[in-house]
């Protein structure tokens, strides 16, 4: 797995600002409540796309089991908030995502539609992976050390799954170019946002 990393799999263009981790360090009840709000999230867009795209047998199939992967996920992190004396508070709004979600086109085939659904969240997927393995390296909660190595192995997993489906349900070369094209607008939107050590993204 880190030898991966080191080949840059993710093809992220702009690495996370190291001022994040020092950040997240210092606020980590914030970084596990919103963390926590992430897999929710998580778990519900792969619900989504199973109800909206009901007759794609191999979204189902693939996507099932993650939807269950992200709930436990879930509920980890809040057992890790309840052991530190910490509670769930309240959903923040989430700018990194809002912006994404910018890049999404309109219009096309069904087809084309998904495709921009699974790209977005392979992105995110890539950049939580990025994120955990940073917290992993870094934070110095030996537990949460190997609670982050464990998501930053799930994560890359996801991020493939993600590829592997819009690459089945459109070419692969239109795949590789749109993705070219998401990478280079999220590095443009992560660029723009101020460094925060209270959220994930």
């Amino acid at each position: 797995m880190e030898t991966e990393f080191k080949n840059n799999m993710l093809g992220l263009q702009l690495p996370t600002d190291p001022r994040w981790v020092n950040i997240a360090q210092m606020n980590i009840e914030d970084i596990l409540v919103d963390h926590a709000y992430c897999e929710q999230k998580a778990a519900s867009s792969c619900i989504s796309l199973i109800v909206q795209y009901p007759e794609k047998e191999s979204l189902v199939e693939m996507m099932t089991p993650v939807v269950a992967e992200e709930w436990n996920h879930f509920e980890r992190v809040i057992e890790h908030l309840r052991k530190r004396g910490m509670a769930l508070g309240k959903m923040r709004k989430d700018e990194y995502v809002i912006r994404l979600s910018s890049i999404l086109k309109k219009g096309g085939s069904r087809e084309a539609q998904l495709v921009e659904k699974l790209l977005m969240n392979a992105l995110i997927e890539a950049r939580s992976c990025e994120r955990f393995k940073l917290l992993h390296e870094q934070i110095e909660d030996e537990e949460l050390q190997k609670f982050y190595y464990e998501l930053m192995v799930s994560e890359a997993g996801h991020y493939k799954n993600f590829i592997s489906l819009a690459k089945e349900y459109m070419p692969e070369d239109y795949v590789r170019d749109r993705w070219k094209e998401f990478l280079i607008e999220e590095a443009k939107i992560l660029q723009s946002l101020e460094v925060r050590g209270d959220r994930m993204h």
